[in-house]
Protein backbone atom coordinates (compact mmCIF):
# COMPACT_ATOMS: atom_id res chain seq x y z
CA UNK A 1 0.00 0.00 0.00
CA UNK A 2 1.40 3.84 0.66
CA UNK A 3 3.60 5.10 -1.94
CA UNK A 4 2.85 2.66 -4.51
CA UNK A 5 -0.72 3.17 -4.74
CA UNK A 6 -1.09 6.81 -4.28
CA UNK A 7 1.59 6.81 -7.49
CA UNK A 8 -0.99 4.81 -9.03
CA UNK A 9 -4.18 6.33 -8.43
CA UNK A 10 -2.48 9.90 -9.23
CA UNK A 11 -1.45 8.83 -12.18
CA UNK A 12 -4.86 7.73 -13.44
CA UNK A 13 -6.53 10.76 -11.77
CA UNK A 14 -3.74 12.84 -14.04
CA UNK A 15 -4.89 10.78 -17.06
CA UNK A 16 -8.64 11.31 -16.70
CA UNK A 17 -8.53 14.82 -15.82
CA UNK A 18 -6.12 15.71 -18.79
CA UNK A 19 -7.84 13.65 -21.70
CA UNK A 20 -11.31 15.06 -20.28
CA UNK A 21 -12.61 11.87 -19.08
CA UNK A 22 -14.20 13.60 -15.71
CA UNK A 23 -14.07 16.94 -14.43
CA UNK A 24 -13.32 16.23 -11.12
CA UNK A 25 -11.20 13.48 -9.20
CA UNK A 26 -12.76 12.55 -5.21
CA UNK A 27 -9.61 10.84 -3.28
CA UNK A 28 -7.58 11.67 -0.13
CA UNK A 29 -5.11 14.45 0.76
CA UNK A 30 -3.11 14.86 4.20
CA UNK A 31 -5.09 16.45 6.04
CA UNK A 32 -4.11 19.92 7.77
CA UNK A 33 -2.63 18.05 10.93
CA UNK A 34 -0.05 16.32 8.45
CA UNK A 35 -1.04 12.80 9.54
CA UNK A 36 -4.52 11.83 8.36
CA UNK A 37 -6.02 11.13 5.75
CA UNK A 38 -9.62 13.57 4.48
CA UNK A 39 -11.39 14.28 1.64
CA UNK A 40 -10.15 15.95 -1.55
CA UNK A 41 -11.49 17.07 -4.46
CA UNK A 42 -9.34 17.06 -7.89
CA UNK A 43 -10.13 19.70 -10.79
CA UNK A 44 -6.75 20.20 -11.97
CA UNK A 45 -4.50 17.36 -13.36
CA UNK A 46 -1.31 19.84 -12.14
CA UNK A 47 -3.30 18.99 -8.70
CA UNK A 48 -3.18 15.49 -8.75
CA UNK A 49 -0.04 15.07 -6.00
CA UNK A 50 -2.26 15.73 -3.04
CA UNK A 51 -3.61 12.56 -3.63
CA UNK A 52 -2.64 10.03 -1.13
CA UNK A 53 -3.44 6.53 0.06
CA UNK A 54 -3.18 5.06 3.37
CA UNK A 55 -4.26 3.32 6.60
CA UNK A 56 -6.44 7.11 7.62
CA UNK A 57 -8.56 6.65 4.43
CA UNK A 58 -11.77 6.54 6.60
CA UNK A 59 -13.75 8.25 4.83
CA UNK A 60 -16.73 6.48 2.51
CA UNK A 61 -16.28 8.94 -0.56
CA UNK A 62 -19.12 8.02 -2.70
CA UNK A 63 -21.49 10.29 -0.62
CA UNK A 64 -19.86 13.18 -2.66
CA UNK A 65 -21.41 11.74 -5.82
CA UNK A 66 -24.57 12.56 -4.71
CA UNK A 67 -23.89 16.25 -5.39
CA UNK A 68 -22.25 15.22 -8.61
CA UNK A 69 -24.76 14.48 -10.65
CA UNK A 70 -24.84 15.53 -14.22
CA UNK A 71 -21.10 15.82 -14.12
CA UNK A 72 -18.69 13.12 -15.07
CA UNK A 73 -16.69 12.24 -11.92
CA UNK A 74 -14.43 10.01 -10.86
CA UNK A 75 -13.87 8.35 -7.09
CA UNK A 76 -11.49 6.43 -5.16
CA UNK A 77 -13.22 3.84 -3.75
CA UNK A 78 -12.43 1.10 -1.34
CA UNK A 79 -13.98 -2.20 -0.89
CA UNK A 80 -16.80 -1.46 1.10
CA UNK A 81 -17.11 1.98 -0.29
CA UNK A 82 -17.75 -0.02 -3.95
CA UNK A 83 -21.15 -1.69 -2.22
CA UNK A 84 -21.86 1.93 -1.90
CA UNK A 85 -21.93 2.61 -5.77
CA UNK A 86 -24.05 -0.22 -6.56
CA UNK A 87 -26.25 0.73 -4.06
CA UNK A 88 -27.01 4.42 -5.13
CA UNK A 89 -27.20 2.76 -9.02
CA UNK A 90 -29.59 0.18 -8.21
CA UNK A 91 -31.75 3.24 -6.91
CA UNK A 92 -31.32 5.32 -9.80
CA UNK A 93 -29.36 7.95 -7.85
CA UNK A 94 -26.74 8.59 -10.04
CA UNK A 95 -25.91 7.10 -13.38
CA UNK A 96 -22.96 4.51 -14.60
CA UNK A 97 -21.52 6.28 -17.27
CA UNK A 98 -21.29 9.43 -15.56
CA UNK A 99 -18.63 7.80 -13.22
CA UNK A 100 -15.19 6.35 -13.35
CA UNK A 101 -14.48 4.21 -10.29
CA UNK A 102 -11.13 3.44 -8.91
CA UNK A 103 -11.22 0.57 -7.06
CA UNK A 104 -8.24 0.00 -4.19
CA UNK A 105 -7.62 -3.14 -2.73
CA UNK A 106 -7.86 -2.40 1.05
CA UNK A 107 -6.37 -4.03 3.89
CA UNK A 108 -7.65 -2.31 6.49
CA UNK A 109 -7.87 1.00 8.07
CA UNK A 110 -6.51 1.98 11.59
CA UNK A 111 -7.76 3.78 14.46
CA UNK A 112 -6.91 8.01 14.05
CA UNK A 113 -7.77 11.13 15.34
CA UNK A 114 -7.02 14.83 14.96
CA UNK A 115 -2.82 14.86 14.69
CA UNK A 116 -2.68 11.06 15.82
CA UNK A 117 -3.04 7.72 14.12
CA UNK A 118 -2.80 4.21 16.14
CA UNK A 119 -2.10 0.83 14.53
CA UNK A 120 -5.32 -0.71 16.54
CA UNK A 121 -7.42 -1.47 12.97
CA UNK A 122 -10.72 -0.09 13.19
CA UNK A 123 -13.85 -2.97 14.26
CA UNK A 124 -15.67 -2.71 10.54
CA UNK A 125 -12.54 -4.41 9.11
CA UNK A 126 -12.31 -7.54 11.39
CA UNK A 127 -16.19 -7.36 10.23
CA UNK A 128 -15.41 -6.47 6.44
CA UNK A 129 -15.65 -9.23 3.75
CA UNK A 130 -15.00 -6.63 0.96
CA UNK A 131 -11.24 -6.14 0.48
CA UNK A 132 -11.35 -6.11 -3.10
CA UNK A 133 -13.93 -3.74 -4.56
CA UNK A 134 -16.75 -5.34 -6.22
CA UNK A 135 -17.03 -2.61 -9.07
CA UNK A 136 -14.41 -0.73 -10.74
CA UNK A 137 -12.90 0.59 -13.89
CA UNK A 138 -9.26 0.85 -12.70
CA UNK A 139 -8.42 -1.77 -9.55
CA UNK A 140 -5.50 -0.27 -7.47
CA UNK A 141 -3.61 -3.63 -6.02
CA UNK A 142 -3.76 -7.22 -6.28
CA UNK A 143 -7.53 -9.23 -5.70
CA UNK A 144 -7.84 -11.24 -2.61
CA UNK A 145 -9.47 -13.99 -1.54
CA UNK A 146 -12.16 -13.10 0.74
CA UNK A 147 -13.17 -15.25 4.42
CA UNK A 148 -16.39 -16.82 5.12
CA UNK A 149 -19.18 -14.35 5.94
CA UNK A 150 -18.64 -12.49 9.70
CA UNK A 151 -20.64 -14.71 12.28
CA UNK A 152 -22.40 -11.36 13.85
CA UNK A 153 -21.30 -12.24 17.34
CA UNK A 154 -21.39 -8.41 18.30
CA UNK A 155 -25.13 -8.95 17.43
CA UNK A 156 -24.95 -12.27 19.27
CA UNK A 157 -23.74 -10.93 22.33
CA UNK A 158 -26.81 -8.36 22.72
CA UNK A 159 -29.18 -10.75 21.79
CA UNK A 160 -27.93 -12.85 24.84
CA UNK A 161 -28.95 -9.84 27.11
CA UNK A 162 -32.38 -10.01 28.88
CA UNK A 163 -35.17 -7.57 27.01
CA UNK A 164 -35.08 -5.22 29.78
CA UNK A 165 -31.22 -4.94 29.66
CA UNK A 166 -31.22 -4.26 25.78
CA UNK A 167 -33.99 -1.85 26.27
CA UNK A 168 -31.98 -0.32 29.15
CA UNK A 169 -29.04 -0.26 27.21
CA UNK A 170 -30.37 1.49 24.13
CA UNK A 171 -32.21 3.80 26.52
CA UNK A 172 -28.52 5.21 27.96
CA UNK A 173 -27.51 5.84 24.23
CA UNK A 174 -30.67 7.64 23.37
CA UNK A 175 -30.00 9.95 26.35
CA UNK A 176 -26.32 10.80 25.04
CA UNK A 177 -27.74 11.35 21.10
CA UNK A 178 -27.38 14.91 20.12
CA UNK A 179 -29.68 14.59 17.39
CA UNK A 180 -26.48 16.42 15.18
CA UNK A 181 -27.77 14.22 12.35
CA UNK A 182 -23.90 13.55 11.67
CA UNK A 183 -24.58 10.05 10.85
CA UNK A 184 -27.44 10.79 8.20
CA UNK A 185 -24.99 13.33 6.75
CA UNK A 186 -22.06 10.62 6.22
CA UNK A 187 -24.28 8.33 5.07
CA UNK A 188 -24.32 7.45 1.14
CA UNK A 189 -27.92 5.74 1.28
CA UNK A 190 -28.92 8.67 3.16
CA UNK A 191 -30.06 11.36 0.34
CA UNK A 192 -33.92 12.05 0.79
CA UNK A 193 -34.29 15.53 -0.20
CA UNK A 194 -37.25 15.81 2.97
CA UNK A 195 -36.04 13.57 6.17
CA UNK A 196 -38.76 12.41 7.76
CA UNK A 197 -36.80 13.84 10.99
CA UNK A 198 -37.50 17.20 9.56
CA UNK A 199 -41.05 16.66 8.60
CA UNK A 200 -43.76 18.61 10.36
CA UNK A 201 -47.10 17.42 8.78
CA UNK A 202 -46.72 14.47 9.47
CA UNK A 203 -44.19 15.01 12.38
CA UNK A 204 -42.97 11.52 12.63
CA UNK A 205 -40.71 12.43 15.34
CA UNK A 206 -40.42 15.63 17.86
CA UNK A 207 -37.53 17.88 17.25
CA UNK A 208 -37.39 18.00 20.98
CA UNK A 209 -33.75 16.29 22.53
CA UNK A 210 -34.56 13.93 24.46
CA UNK A 211 -35.01 10.27 25.01
CA UNK A 212 -37.82 9.16 23.44
CA UNK A 213 -37.47 11.37 19.90
CA UNK A 214 -34.09 10.24 20.23
CA UNK A 215 -34.65 6.69 20.37
CA UNK A 216 -37.17 6.99 17.43
CA UNK A 217 -35.02 8.92 15.26
CA UNK A 218 -32.44 6.12 15.92
CA UNK A 219 -34.48 3.62 15.16
CA UNK A 220 -36.35 4.53 12.23
CA UNK A 221 -33.23 5.75 10.11
CA UNK A 222 -32.43 1.86 10.93
CA UNK A 223 -35.42 0.78 9.54
CA UNK A 224 -34.88 2.90 6.28
CA UNK A 225 -31.33 1.42 5.59
CA UNK A 226 -32.66 -2.26 6.13
CA UNK A 227 -31.31 -4.17 3.57
CA UNK A 228 -29.41 -1.22 2.38
CA UNK A 229 -27.14 -0.29 4.92
CA UNK A 230 -23.14 -1.13 3.19
CA UNK A 231 -21.83 -1.80 6.70
CA UNK A 232 -19.21 0.82 5.72
CA UNK A 233 -19.82 2.44 9.30
CA UNK A 234 -19.30 5.53 8.83
CA UNK A 235 -22.17 6.27 11.19
CA UNK A 236 -20.74 5.11 14.02
CA UNK A 237 -17.43 6.69 13.12
CA UNK A 238 -18.38 9.89 12.63
CA UNK A 239 -20.63 9.98 15.88
CA UNK A 240 -19.75 13.07 18.33
CA UNK A 241 -20.88 10.66 21.67
CA UNK A 242 -19.84 7.20 20.07
CA UNK A 243 -23.23 5.63 19.75
CA UNK A 244 -22.93 1.81 18.65
CA UNK A 245 -24.81 2.27 15.66
CA UNK A 246 -23.45 -0.49 13.78
CA UNK A 247 -25.18 -3.03 16.33
CA UNK A 248 -28.64 -1.44 14.96
CA UNK A 249 -27.37 -1.82 11.15
CA UNK A 250 -25.85 -5.38 11.41
CA UNK A 251 -28.77 -6.73 13.40
CA UNK A 252 -30.95 -5.69 10.19
CA UNK A 253 -28.55 -6.91 7.96
CA UNK A 254 -28.56 -10.11 9.75
CA UNK A 255 -31.98 -10.48 9.18
CA UNK A 256 -32.22 -9.63 5.79
CA UNK A 257 -29.26 -11.80 5.12
CA UNK A 258 -31.23 -14.84 7.00
CA UNK A 259 -34.81 -14.42 5.82
CA UNK A 260 -33.51 -12.77 1.90
CA UNK A 261 -30.03 -14.35 1.48
CA UNK A 262 -29.64 -10.81 0.31
CA UNK A 263 -26.18 -8.28 1.07
CA UNK A 264 -27.09 -4.82 0.00
CA UNK A 265 -24.10 -3.46 -2.47
CA UNK A 266 -23.09 -6.96 -4.25
CA UNK A 267 -24.92 -5.69 -7.75
CA UNK A 268 -26.11 -3.39 -9.67
CA UNK A 269 -29.15 -4.75 -10.42
CA UNK A 270 -30.63 -6.35 -7.11
CA UNK A 271 -33.16 -4.24 -5.02
CA UNK A 272 -33.21 -4.76 -1.66
CA UNK A 273 -36.30 -7.21 -0.78
CA UNK A 274 -37.77 -4.56 2.15
CA UNK A 275 -38.23 -1.28 -0.66
CA UNK A 276 -39.53 -3.73 -3.23
CA UNK A 277 -43.21 -4.94 -4.33
CA UNK A 278 -44.96 -7.59 -6.20
CA UNK A 279 -48.49 -7.21 -6.64
CA UNK A 280 -49.27 -11.38 -6.31
CA UNK A 281 -47.12 -11.28 -3.07
CA UNK A 282 -47.86 -13.79 -0.05
CA UNK A 283 -47.43 -12.04 3.01
CA UNK A 284 -48.58 -14.67 5.21
CA UNK A 285 -51.34 -13.28 7.45
CA UNK A 286 -54.57 -13.53 7.52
Amino acid sequence: MGADFAQQIRDKAKELLQEGTVECVIGYETGSDGVSARPAFIYDPAAVDRLVFDNTCSHNLVKYLLDKKGKPTAVVVKGCDSRAVNLLLSEKQIERDQVFIIGVVCPGVVEWGWNKRSEQIQQRCNWCRQHTPVVYDFLVGEPVTEEPPADFADVAEMEAKTTEERAAFWREQAERCLRCYACRQACPGCYCIDCFAEELDPEWVGIRIAPEENLMWNTIRAFHLGGRCISCNECERVCPVNIPLSLLNRKLEQEVLSLFDYQAGMSDAALAPLITFKKDEKLGIG
